[in-house]
């Protein structure tokens, strides 16, 4: 191949590469003066801004302020609303008072009903909810608002539930679908969701049978941006799911889409989740989805939403969503596999191919793969290790973490070059054998453990395709082979940056491997290049400028600040009072308090209020005394019956509290907070020897029922929390600079009071 020629390929490469990822997304332009009848993504940006002036959880002074707004902008639409509140545990033992917001327009013809979700509450202490989930709730909005203005009556009926509680365990949508009589009528639920601030909005069904009908309506919708596929759907499905729609699903057997984002992940549940950091593209997408599937499913018949089968799915740029009876797999992969075999046997058969060199072509496929895999195993700790402070983003996904994905990928890239390179300048058609065969032994183990993920099967047909033309001419036309290529970017690309984007940078493994992977599957192609050695150093010359241009943005400053904790910690039980803080690398402004070289606490001081990752305290000093009122606790009964002991006590605050966790290790037969009885599946898998949190509004009392077995002690473990550190009266703690924000997922800035109780 001419360098021309190989210079032209790659730029072909690298346009479907781009497009592999901006074609997922409408483009933005600013629309406030689009027709009523439209979606404007500015209108919908202004609810945005509005519902996120201040965090506004469950307890917080805004928190109504934000659900005002909502009735308000439901009503402007001449929607009758009404509210549901109740308390609530859910399935984690978070109880809550929860207060969702229900409006309801009513169909031309009996049926089942349309439900359109998000949740008002943002995450507790600093989070501003612009993305999570005001942007689901303004999606809401203006959708309603466009579809209303086109004069449109729905011949379903649509049921508007805009959920509270969602973040302290999905309390609003718990009370809702075991609670309200409309869940009787409900069909089929569309929920918006966000858990970064931009990126495109995937959709992932919840359902307890098959996919196939879902997928039928899903495509009969025509939605314009569709981003999606099987196999996170069966990935979906084996994890411990958490949205509002999971309690459809789960206890009322109701299905319905999920639509969220999860590109800039660091913004997740932070002080950064503001209206001025969400993408208006990412917006816009969220609209692209409601338009079509509220006009569609205001119309569709939603009783008939169930099936058994499943369908395989993908999108692909400019086309839309494809799909295929999952049945299919196995015989499409039979057929790959038996294509596969003809085209090596004619080889080998015509002395096009040899078997030796066919041998030795697997060497730099296994040695690439390795390699790859390797770095990038220990990317992550070796990138802790060099900057500590990374340890503080809870969420492991880093303000450069896409530059860290591009860096694993270029290395990967080159590496594959140099290791290919080391085998010799010429590279027969043999060498795309080992590949072919990997590749199909990939997708026939995701067929069986994966089934979603068969639609792999579809860039390996380009990859065969190659293995055929590069055996019959000794020269395939480069522009042909890039073309095959299209698959594997357009498919497979994107896969690169969501796993490291949505589980964090630990996940930096799967972009070098799935990046080795596409080389694989462009190596007909790309063993045309010539002065492979120079494309082999200038993936690691890539490599080396994006961890440089990393290194440069690895510090911290206002539009990246550093997550920082500082907690005052007094044990009720010994009197003894200390600063806390779950950083790794204490900021100056936390060091005023733990002192310069704090130390790590014993091992028997590091619990704490549960959080997200399980994490307990790094460091503790001691702290001055303060008049910090402890909990009032009073015994209301405590009685023996045969072999059943019941306690009844009521834990009173004694000062403004935002939360009280209970713990204990003894063994429950029953148990009640509030009059909201715990499940027994609850009690006996998945406390962990946490009885219940109560997220507090109007500093309500916590009453528990204990039911255990008689003549046992009890003993309970108090953690009462207030986010008040910053403003208490007794405290003189100076505001954050710009640099630093609230370390999110754990308690912070606040004034945690331990007591024990014991009853014999």
């Amino acid at each position: 191949m001419k360098p021309t020629t190989a210079l032209i390929c790659f730029f072909l490469l690298a346009l479907m590469g781009v497009t592999a990822f901006r074609a997922t997304l409408p483009t933005y332009r600013p629309d406030a003066d689009a027709p009523q009848t439209e979606f404007a993504t500015d209108r919908a940006l202004e609810h945005v801004r509005k519902m996120s002036e201040k965090p506004h959880g469950v307890g917080f002074p805004a928190h109504s302020e934000v659900r005002e707004y909502v009735v308000e902008s439901l009503e402007g639409l001449g929607l009758e609303v009404s509210l549901q509140e109740g308390y609530t545990a859910g399935d984690w033992g978070n109880l809550s008072r929860a207060v969702n917001i229900l409006a309801r327009i009513p169909g031309s013809r009996e049926g089942k009903a349309l439900v359109l979700m998000s949740h008002y509450d943002s995450s507790p202490h600093s989070s501003y909810g612009a993305s999570d989930a005001a942007s689901g709730v303004a999606t809401i909005l203006e959708g309603l608002r466009a579809y209303l203005a086109a004069g449109n009556t729905p011949e379903n009926d649509i049921i508007v539930l805009i959920t509270d509680a969602e973040e302290l365990g999905l309390n609003g949508a718990d009370l809702f679908v075991n609670n309200h009589p409309w869940v009787r009528d409900v069909g089929l639920v569309l929920n918006f969701e966000g858990r970064g601030s931009g990126g495109p909005g995937f959709m992932l069904i919840e359902t307890n049978r098959g996919n196939s009908r879902m997928i039928a309506e899903f495509s009969a919708a025509d939605v314009t941006y569709p981003v999606a596929n099987s196999l996170a759907y069966s990935i979906y499905k084996m994890l411990p799911n958490d949205t509002d729609l999971t309690v459809f699903r789960e206890d009322a057997d109701i299905e319905g889409f999920n639509f969220a984002f999860i590109d800039d992940h660091f913004d997740y549940h932070t002080a950064l989740d503001r209206a001025d950091r969400l993408d208006p593209e990412t917006l816009a997408h969220q609209g692209s989805y409601l338009m079509p599937l509220l006009e569609h499913f205001s119309r569709a018949d939603l009783g008939q939403m169930k099936s058994l089968n499943d369908d395989v799915y993908f999108n692909l740029q400019y086309y839309g969503l494809v799909s295929y009876p999952m049945e299919w797999s196995w015989a499409i992969l039979a057929l790959a596999t038996a294509f596969f075999l003809v085209v090596v046997i004619r080889g080998l058969l015509k002395g096009r191919l040899k078997g030796k060199a066919i041998a030795m072509g697997f060497l730099p496929m296994l040695l690439s793969l390795a390699f790859n895999a390797l770095t990038g195993f220990y990317s992550w700790p070796f990138l802790k290790a060099l900057y500590p402070a990374y340890g503080d983003i809870l969420h492991g996904f880093t303000y450069n973490g896409h530059l860290y994905i591009a860096a694993w990928a270029s290395l990967a890239v080159g590496s594959s070059f140099l290791i290919y390179r080391a085998f010799g300048r010429q590279h027969g058609a043999e060498i795309l054998v080992g590949p072919a065969f990997l590749w199909l032994v990939v997708c026939g183990a995701l067929t069986h453990y994966l089934p979603g993920a068969a639609f792999f099967i579809i860039p390996v047909l380009g990859l065969l395709m190659a293995l055929m033309i590069s055996t019959e001419q000794e020269n395939a036309n480069p522009y042909i082979l890039t073309a095959l290529g299209l698959p594997a970017l357009w498919m497979l690309l994107p896969m690169v940056k969501v796993f490291p984007v949505g589980l964090g940078l630990k996940m930096l493994v799967a972009a070098s491997v799935m990046t080795t992977l596409i080389f694989f599957l462009l190596l007909g192609l790309l063993r045309q290049f010539p002065h492979q050695k120079r494309w082999g150093w200038l993936g690691i010359l890539g490599w080396v400028l994006l961890l440089l241009a990393a290194h440069f943005q690895s510090g911290f400053d206002a539009d990246k600040p550093k997550p920082t904790s500082l907690l005052y910690v007094y044990n009720a039980d010994t009197g003894e009072t200390q600063w806390a803080t779950y950083e790794q690398v204490p900021s100056d402004w936390t060091r005023a308090y733990l002192g310069e070289n704090p130390e790590p606490p014993a091992p028997s001081k590091t619990n704490t209020l549960s959080s997200k990752y399980g994490t307990g305290f790094s460091y503790m000093a001691p702290a001055p005394a303060k008049p910090i009122a402890e909990p009032g606790v009073r015994i209301l009964s405590d009685t023996t019956a045969g072999k059943v002991r019941q306690v009844t006590l009521e834990i009173l605050p004694n000062r403004e509290v935002n939360r009280l966790e209970v713990f204990t290790q003894d063994s429950l037969s029953a148990a009640s907070v509030n009059g909201i009885p715990l499940s027994s599946y609850y009690l006996e898998n998945r406390r962990n020897g946490k009885l219940v949190t109560h997220y507090i509004s109007d500093n309500e009392p916590t009453r528990l029922f204990l039911e255990t077995a008689a003549g046992s002690p009890m003993e309970l473990q108090l953690y009462e929390a207030s986010n008040a550190l910053l403003s208490h009266p007794e405290f003189s703690i100076p505001p954050r600079p710009s640099h630093l924000i609230p370390m999110p997922f754990v308690l912070n800035d606040a004034i945690l009071v331990l007591k024990t109780i014991r009853l014999e």
